[in-house]
């Protein structure tokens, strides 16, 4: 097994490979600012050659994530496209049924445009489509404890568009869709998932990228149960950013690969690279 490495910047390895897939939040940006140095190194990066894909747990479509990046004044010559798992996940919606109970904020709805689907109470629906709490910035998963169990109880199955457990936006942890759907499966419900760490938003990723037999991608994110665990499972090198969501958990490494290699390993984890924040 390759021994993880510490490296200064994306440069040092970037020339290695075909393409890139990168995450979003907690890389690019922490849900209030963007990262000029992750804006850069992306850009550098597709100069010299390397074709960059965005993959985000993002519940919305794709041009969405793209105005919302624009918000933050993240340059589009940073990325060539973006794959977000609300994208994915609209194929997972067009075999579900008709009557969908859509189960999060108002500003996710777009999700479902121009699919052949009507938005109706939980108890009419045939499924469930969950892009997060109503309102992640007061709300609890604890809040949802009855409207989960009146969902399984009548087992409606649950398509989960963000398999994130929680983000940072700036300096607060936010609770995802991802949350939602872990308490489902505990309450026994049927939860259906097409973002990181599953396989459907990596495949969709390499169709985007036109990634063809014998070519290399590195993975770039800070999530170990999302990108990490993800582009584990589906064979890709890793480049670990340990100053984002797990930083306190990551820190006890002190920043000593050796021992962040042990971290990463009791989860059954593994990373090619590692750096405090992209650059």
């Amino acid at each position: 097994m390759t021994q993880l490495q510490s490296i200064d910047g994306l440069a040092a390895v970037a020339g290695g490979y075909d393409a890139i897939f990168c995450d979003v939040w907690g890389v690019v940006h922490d849900g209030e600012k963007k990262s000029p140095s992750a804006e850069a190194a992306l850009a550098a990066a597709r100069t010299a050659g390397c074709r960059v894909f965005l993959l985000t747990n993002s519940p919305r479509r794709a041009e969405s994530v793209a105005s919302q990046l624009d918000a933050f004044g993240v340059a589009r010559s940073a990325y060539d496209g973006i794959v977000t798992s609300g994208d994915v996940t609209r194929a997972l919606i067009a075999r579900a049924g008709k009557e969908l109970f859509h189960l999060g904020p108002a500003r996710d709805v777009d999700l479902f445009a121009d699919l052949d689907v009507a938005l109706v109470p939980a108890d009419k629906a045939e499924a469930v489509v969950c892009t997060g709490l109503v309102n992640d910035e007061v709300e609890t998963p604890e809040d949802y404890a009855a409207t989960l169990a009146q969902m399984q109880a009548r087992g409606l199955p649950m398509i989960c568009a963000n398999p994130d457990i929680v983000v940072h936006r700036g300096d607060r942890l936010i609770w995802c869709a991802g949350a939602l759907a872990r308490d489902y499966v505990a309450l026994g419900g049927d939860v259906r998932m097409a973002g990181k760490p599953y396989r459907p938003i990596y495949e969709e990723a390499c169709l985007a990228a036109a990634i063809a037999p014998g070519q290399t991608v590195l993975a770039i994110g800070d999530g170990l149960n999302t990108d990490i665990r993800g582009a584990n499972d589906f064979g890709l090198d890793v480049l670990l950013i340990v100053g984002g969501i797990h930083g306190a958990e990551l820190g006890s490494a002190g920043g000593e690969p050796r021992a962040l290699e042990r971290l990463l390993a009791e989860q059954d984890l593994t990373a090619r690279y590692f750096m405090p924040s992209l650059a």
